[in-house]
């Protein structure tokens, strides 16, 4: 791609200029037809330090309302963010429903850059280049116009360019030691670009515009962009085709075919509950020390005793270190977003903890039922989901998923007992009855759900609950099963 490229041919400058005054016109009057059709536009602008991303950036923005659009520039990642998945700044980032985000240098430079430093293994690489075609689908997919740009300067205008800055007063900070490292292996940066280029430019096609001729440069990405978004205005919202990645899935038993009679006596509870709740204290130093990054996930029926589970969990852990996400029905900006998106916010560091009262399974079950999104969306939403999870712990994140499992007849009971006690009264809503009204629908929901996303690196425990003692200790004793064999891990790659 890159090695092939052929420079522009020069233009008359007055006749340019032209225009880009015409396309600025255009663009500012798509604006306000992009809010009325909801459009969500991700621009990235990748290229070499010196070649004018931020320059390009200001020049197609110089007419549109700033209030819906944002221009990120996360290609200095904080140290913070560091402690989260890679693709963590970016798909935290992306815009709601009708506005534009222009991110200059994105997951290409990061992903670049660390391999090039050799910070990251060539396994790790793929991964990553993988990881970025699945966000990449998963935004189109969602409806998102998403427009790549890469800016070219061959290795001599880089230095000239370079030179200039370095020499003058007030811009001599915006060169940095990277940038100069970048010139020094401008070939090894050539070919690496190329790659990653070639690598994914499958979903999201890439463009290559000149940055030698910069209002040539301001011209050609002007008008891709005025281009694509009036094809985008000119039909439907675009809605992607379910498809099925080969993920390597576990055998699940149907709901139907679980045994929901283990129980524990309240002595032996007592006794199990106060021995895992020390052990898992430990644990939470050790985990937050060699920085592994835990997300415990809970489904489940109303009534089944999600809370009291999570309160026995969360209990002996050091507050500081760890997050309980309640999930209930998304807010407008959220609903204005890919959904996995609230998600993504809601990630722990490395080294804390992070607990889900309901999570991205919603998609295959509420939303599904009661038709909060469209068909292709939550069938798409299994494999989407399991590319998801497997991101997660391909960062090193120890991921639980329990669904905390009770039968028609306990629920109905504890339904009754809620509703005649006061103090209890609040955990009772019409919404509840409504979906126990539902329960074949749900079961069947719940069994495809647990099938097509119980993987090898993310299973799903069922976790009988007509005893709330008994799901308790199960559910205390493959938490703390896991942080230990993952602290074993740990222990082992630091001395490979």
């Amino acid at each position: 791609m890159l090695k092939d490229y052929e420079k522009s041919k020069p233009e008359e400058k007055s006749a340019v200029s032209e225009e880009i005054k015409e396309l600025r016109a255009t663009l500012a009057g798509q604006q306000q037809l992009i809010r009325e059709k909801k459009l969500p536009i991700l621009v990235l602008i990748e290229g070499w330090a010196a070649a004018g991303k931020g320059s390009l950036i200001k020049e197609i923005i110089s007419e549109l309302d700033p209030r819906f659009y944002n221009v990120v520039s996360p290609a200095v990642v904080p140290e913070s963010e560091m402690r989260y998945p890679f693709l963590y700044p970016y798909a935290t980032a992306i815009p709601e429903n009708g506005k534009l985000m222009f991110l200059d240098s994105g997951w290409m430079e990061s992903v670049v850059r660390k391999r090039l430093r050799l910070e990251i293994s060539d396994e790790e690489y793929k991964r990553r280049v993988r990881a970025v075609n699945e966000f990449e689908r998963q935004l189109r997919d969602a409806g998102y116009l998403v427009l790549k740009i890469f800016l070219h300067i061959d290795e001599e205008e880089q230095f000239e360019r370079l030179e200039d800055l370095s020499e003058d007063p007030d811009t001599e900070w915006r060169v940095t030691p990277d940038d100069l490292w970048q010139h020094r292996e401008y070939k090894s940066f050539l070919k690496a670009y190329d790659e990653f280029m070639e690598e994914t430019d499958e979903t999201i096609r890439w463009h290559i515009l000149d940055g030698q001729r910069k209002r040539t440069a301001v011209r050609d990405a002007m008008k891709l962009l005025v281009g694509r978004i009036e094809k985008s205005l000119a039909k439907k919202r675009y809605v992607g085709e379910p498809f099925e990645e080969k993920f390597p899935l576990l055998k699940m038993p149907k709901l139907a075919e679980v045994d929901l009679s283990p129980a524990i006596s309240e002595e032996d509870y007592r006794k199990e509950l106060k021995k895992l709740q020390k052990r898992l204290s430990e644990l939470h130093n050790v985990i937050y020390r060699k920085k592994i990054p835990v997300v415990i996930c809970y489904e489940g029926w109303d009534a089944a005793g999600k809370g009291g589970n999570i309160r026995r969990l969360a209990y002996p852990l050091d507050p500081r270190g760890f997050d309980v996400h309640p999930i209930a029905s998304p807010l407008p900006h959220e609903l204005n977003r890919q959904y996995l998106w609230r998600f993504w916010t809601r990630l722990p560091r490395t080294g804390h903890i992070c607990i889900f009262d309901r999570t991205w399974y919603g998609r295959v079950m509420v939303e599904r039922l009661e038709g909060f999104c469209g068909e292709k969306d939550w069938m798409r939403a299994y494999n989407e989901i399991n590319e998801f999870e497997r991101q997660l712990t391909d960062w090193g994140a120890v991921l639980l998923k329990f669904w905390i499992h009770i039968d028609q007849d306990t629920q109905l009971a504890r339904f009754t007992d809620r509703q005649n006690t006061p103090e209890k009264q609040w955990k009772i809503t019409e919404e509840d009855w409504r979906n126990r009204e539902k329960w074949p629908q749900y079961e069947a929901a719940v069994d495809e759900m647990l099938q097509k996303t119980s993987t090898k690196n993310a299973p799903w425990f069922i976790i009988e609950s007509n005893d709330k003692r008994y799901a308790r200790i199960k559910a205390l004793k493959i938490v703390v099963k896991a942080l230990e064999e993952a602290c074993d891990r740990h222990f082992e790659n630091t001395f490979e």
